[in-house]
């Protein structure tokens, strides 16, 4: 009889792509594994999961509100809400195991699941773990982490450090660069800059771009930007005019994004910093300044330490965006420098690790 497993969680690509990385290598291992998503309703995982092949139940629940705290008043009412809807699709799904990745939708669904004792794991992919996942950890079999020091989290014994999953569609990418300039309409013989702000955009990065659109054509410069969806329509009218500049609120090719990009332009979320890595490509690190703990700021110091990548700070990126950006684009020698460093620091099999000890879980815990 085959498994079936659910895997909870999204709100971001941080979340959402690794969980599909996760299913990806489960089915790998064992093809005839069932798999449900459960997400929240409205958020970008009801789009992306079925975009992988994979069926998805959303859930009426959303996270604190810290702009309007008229819209956190039917909070308990979504979250009790969530509790009976999640208990009626695991009822109805039966999962052998469930897999928490993080964002609003993992905590109902692996509460829920560790009340009737069905076994459930967390992949946390920060080095600082959230609230949900460090009370989550505690009943948990295993908790996946991308880093070492997890330990003031979680319980040490259920701790495994695997990196971060990143898509085989990147991790295994065989794209030449004149493939996926083709692909963005771009050309071959100037340098490309990638801009990646999050799938929900990153206000400071892109108003930096916005005001120099123009300034690139003249130093032979051309972008890819992702502007994310946060106030795309007018980044769109500010760069669809302009030959050298490929813009759109999402890139679902991100490999093409990276084939193509001799440099990038990032924020230093735990899975961008993993692709990254695994692409190996010199990077100029934008933290988004309030994440939990700063744990951005970590990451991104993590590689400028290494002499992996540049940093410029969120308040800084007015002034020294574009020249950081664009002199890098110029260094060849730094490009090669911080390539090879970035490189050292890849992770391509956390997937594999993961699915291998979740099957060997389920199949030890059905046959006792």
């Amino acid at each position: 009889m085959s498994n079936r497993i659910i895997i909870a969680g999204g709100g971001t690509g941080g979340h959402i792509f690794p969980a599909i990385a996760i299913a990806n290598a489960i089915r790998q291992q064992q093809p005839d594994t069932q798999f449900l998503f459960v997400g929240a309703k409205g958020k970008m995982e009801m789009e992306r999961v079925p975009q992988a092949g994979y069926d998805i139940k959303g859930i009426d629940i959303a996270g604190f509100n810290r702009s309007s705290l008229f819209k956190n008043l039917s909070l308990p009412f979504k979250l009790i809400k969530s509790f009976f809807q999640v208990r009626s699709i695991i009822s109805g799904f039966k999962p052998d195991a469930v897999i928490g990745v993080g964002g609003y939708s993992s905590f109902p669904v692996l509460r829920v699941a560790q009340q009737r004792n069905i076994p459930t794991f967390i992949h946390e992919s920060n080095s600082f773990a959230g609230k949900s996942n460090i009370l989550l950890g505690k009943k948990a079999v295993r908790v996946f982490v991308a880093s070492e020091g997890m330990e003031k989290f979680f319980p040490a014994g259920k701790l495994q450090i695997t990196g971060n999953p990143v898509r085989k569609s990147i991790a295994g990418a065989d794209i030449s660069r004149a493939e996926a300039l083709a692909f963005f309409g771009l050309a071959e013989n100037k340098k490309t800059i990638l801009v990646v702000g999050g799938s929900l955009g990153a206000r400071s990065i892109n108003e930096a771009i916005s005001s120099h659109v123009r300034d690139l054509a003249t130093l032979n410069l051309q972008l890819i930007w992702q502007t994310g969806k946060t106030g795309a329509q007018a980044y769109k009218h500010r760069g669809d005019a302009i030959s050298n500049i490929w813009v759109n609120d999402f890139i679902v090719e991100m490999e093409k994004g990276y084939a193509a990009a001799d440099v990038v332009i990032s924020r230093a979320g735990a899975m961008a910093v993993s692709e990254l890595c695994v692409v190996k490509k010199p990077t100029v690190f934008v933290p988004y300044p309030f994440a939990a703990e700063d744990h951005q700021t970590m990451n991104a110091k993590y590689l400028v330490d290494k002499e992996a990548a540049l940093m410029v700070k969120d308040d800084e990126v007015k002034a020294k965006l574009f020249p950081a950006i664009t002199q890098l684009a110029m260094d060849e020698a730094k490009q090669e420098k911080l390539r090879n460093n970035i490189a050292r620091l890849a992770v391509t099999n956390a997937d594999d690790v993961i699915a291998t000890e979740v099957l060997a879980y389920i199949k030890k815990n059905t046959a006792s």
